[in-house]
Formats: structure tokens, sequence, C-alpha cells
């Protein structure tokens, strides 16, 4: 076991992000960077800042104050800074910033920064190292813009788009989203992957380059199952049963259900099934060992069998089971399940990054595990512009007269 003194530093410590995102997707990006050591430096709007900061649910201090859970949930270890992009001065110190960053990501959509004067094009002559990362519902760079190019986009949006909705809800209701920000957190750690080849790239060459990430192409490249289907039959994956692809299965048990996976041909797997639960005669009909069956014949048929008995049983001791025969099992948890859950504890997957008054804010963890780095770090998330004077101050190359007077323009 690696001893602390042994420990490797973290693989992005010396480099600087600025963070110019909101929501989800680019803070969720910026967030993974964080985590891996890197400076992040959120770049916000004076006043309100990240929009996210408005969303419900709120953690309330002790003097009334209010932060929101979304946003503590996807801006630990990050600065802040508010600035107004549109005043001379401070767009005179975010090109500052960017001469000495390594990173620059933007998630305002098509062209928010090259109207401000800000584009690529500008930047890369101010630092031709830099790694400028956009992520946009359909893309936006020179000799790849669409015809959805200038569409904005969100989580349900690109879901739909993407081919999720249709394969996702009840067979007989209409399309429906997977529940949480898939739309918005897939394309985020793409985004972190596509900044790291861009940055291997530079480490070869010293060239910057912009790393141009559309959600819509992060969310069709994870359709993993349903277009090899489409492509080798030509059958369109819908939600209907029959389109199942082999047996996945959702069991009730008394207290909740399981989830049984990828047995379509496990002849012996069925067979210690049926006689676990008493059913040996269904033995003698193969369709009940999957052969030859479509997805109708699981629903109408098997599942009933199997939930006679599993239904009986708590969902813990159904899925033990079901393991035992050899199936590959998991049980279907909601969030206060995995809260709890002992193994995510083992893993570290939690991590207390409070809650800006000093309390305590308990958020899901980066599943990184470098084993021979330090842990993830836990720094709170920011307050808006809390570190405008460290930061705007220092790389930004602004006085404290100007920043002070910035602060009474309510530029900062």
């Amino acid at each position: 076991m690696t001893t602390e003194n042994d420990k490797l530093p973290l693989p992005l410590e010396g480099l600087r992000v600025l963070d110019a995102t909101h929501i989800v997707a680019g803070p969720f990006c910026a967030m993974i960077l964080a985590d891996m050591g890197a400076e992040v430096i959120k770049i916000e709007r004076p006043g309100a800042g990240d929009r996210a900061r408005l969303n419900d649910p709120f953690v309330r201090g002790p003097d009334g104050q209010k932060v929101s859970a979304r946003f503590l949930g996807v801006n630990r270890n990050k600065k802040s800074v508010s600035i107004d992009l549109r005043n001379p001065r401070c767009k005179k110190a975010f090109e500052n910033m960017v001469k000495v960053s390594d990173v620059l990501l933007d998630n305002w959509g098509p062209g928010a920064l090259r109207r401000l004067g800000l584009g690529y094009d500008h930047l890369r002559e101010i630092n031709p190292a830099l790694i400028y990362a956009t992520i946009t519902g359909y893309g936006d760079s020179d000799g790849l813009r669409g015809p959805y190019s200038d569409w904005p986009a969100n989580n349900p949006c690109v879901q739909g788009m993407g081919g999720w909705m249709e394969i996702t809800g009840a067979p007989d209701g209409p399309p429906q989203m997977v529940g949480d920000n898939i739309g918005d957190s897939v394309p985020g750690v793409w985004t972190a992957l596509g900044i790291m080849m861009a940055l291997e790239a530079r480490r070869k060459t010293g060239r910057g380059q912009h790393v141009d990430m559309a959600m819509y192409d992060c969310m069709v490249a994870h359709t993993t199952s349903s277009m090899p289907h489409y492509q080798a039959t030509g059958e369109v994956t819908t939600r209907a049963r029959e389109n199942m692809f082999s047996a996945q299965l959702a069991l009730r048990a008394k207290d909740g259900y399981v989830v049984l996976a990828g047995a379509g041909n496990a002849e012996e797997k069925w067979k210690a099934l049926w006689r676990l639960i008493g059913r040996e005669e269904l033995i003698e009909d193969p369709r009940y060992l999957g052969k030859g069956v479509t997805g109708m014949f699981y629903f109408i048929n098997i599942i009933p069998a199997i939930e006679e008995w599993s239904q009986q049983l708590p969902k813990r001791e159904v899925n033990q089971k079901l393991l035992d025969c050899g199936f590959s099992m998991g049980m279907v948890q909601n969030v206060a399940d995995l809260d709890q859950c002992p193994h995510l504890e083992v893993r570290k997957m939690f991590v207390d990054s409070g809650d800006t008054f000093g309390g305590h804010f308990r958020t899901v963890n980066t599943p990184i595990r470098l084993t021979d780095c330090p842990d993830t770090p836990t720094r709170t998330p920011p307050r808006l512009g809390e570190h405008n004077q460290e930061v705007l101050c220092s790389i930004g190359g602004l006085t404290l007269e100007e920043l002070a007077q910035l602060q009474a323009d309510g530029a900062v």
C-alpha cells in the first residue's frame, strides 16, 4: 500500500482552467478537472452569477442566506470571479487571464464569446497554446456546423434528439427521459476527455486547439446497443417489449425490484432458477431456458412465474439467491439507498465539500480512483465573486483601485 509520503501529485496540478460555464454540462466537466488537481477559476456574471445558483432546492444558512443544492453539487474545488465581459476593462482583465491559462471552457451557446470579440481566432493570438473547449447543443466550429448548429439545447432536447427517449418508458406510453441530467453530465465527461486529448496533443506539438463538443454527438455515441442493432438488422429499437435485446428483466420483490440482465441463452442458470423456486417442470420447455423467445414471452410468461416467488422475499435476498444461480443481478435503488450504500462508502464515492455557510453538504465524488495519488480535494464551492481580488489583481492585471471602481460600477 502506498504511504502518504509516497503519494504522487494529482495529475492536473499546475493546470489552470477558466470555467466560463453555467448550469450543469460545463460545470460538471470543470469539476472533474478541479477534482484532479487543476486550478479552476469560475467566470460568472456580476449580480446573479451562474444561473444554477437560483435553482431549487436551497440549503439555508444560519442567518437566512441560501445556496442552491444543485450548484453545490457540481462546483466544488473552484474559485469564483464575477466579471462583466462587456466592460472594456473587464474584457482586458479576462484576456490577461487567458494569456496565462491552459484551458478555457465555455457552454454559453454557439458564438457567445465570439459576439463579445472573444472568439477562438482572437484568443489563440493571445495564447497559441490555449485549449478552448466549447459545449454546445449541436457543435460550433468551422467546417462542422450542421443544420441544427444554431439551435439552443438542454438535457431533455438532446435526450430526445439523441435517440434515448424513443427507447425509454412504458411500451404503450410516450417517449420518456432518463430521470437525471444525463444529457448534461454525459457531454461533461466527454468534454473532460476531449480536453485531456488536446492537452496531450499540445504536449507533443506546443499548439493549442478548439475542442468542439456537441451534446447531441455525445448522446448518440452512447447508443451502443440500439445503433449496432439497427446497422445489422435494419430494425428500429423502440419501447416495444419485442425489441428487448436479451433477458433484461425488472422483477418485483417484497420491498422493491431487482434486475436480472443478459441471460438470454444461459440454459444452466435458468435451470438453477426454476429449481430454486420449485418450478422444475418449466425446465422441460426450452422457451423457459431462453431459447428462441421474444421479449414478449419474457414479459407475459417468465416474469410472472418468477414473481410468484420473488414477491414474497426482500429484494436483497432475491438478489443474492439469483446471484448464487449465476445470473448478473442488481437491486433497483433510489438516491436514499445510494446515500446509505456501504459499498459506495468503501469506494469513497461521497465527499463533504461544505455548504458555504460553515455547514456540511454531501456530494457525489468523481469516480476516478488514482490509487497512488491523494484523495479528491474537498474545497467548498465558491461564493459569487469570492476570489475577485485574488485573481483579478494578480493574473487579471487590475490594481486594487481599478477593482474598487469596477465594483462601484457593478462590473464585477
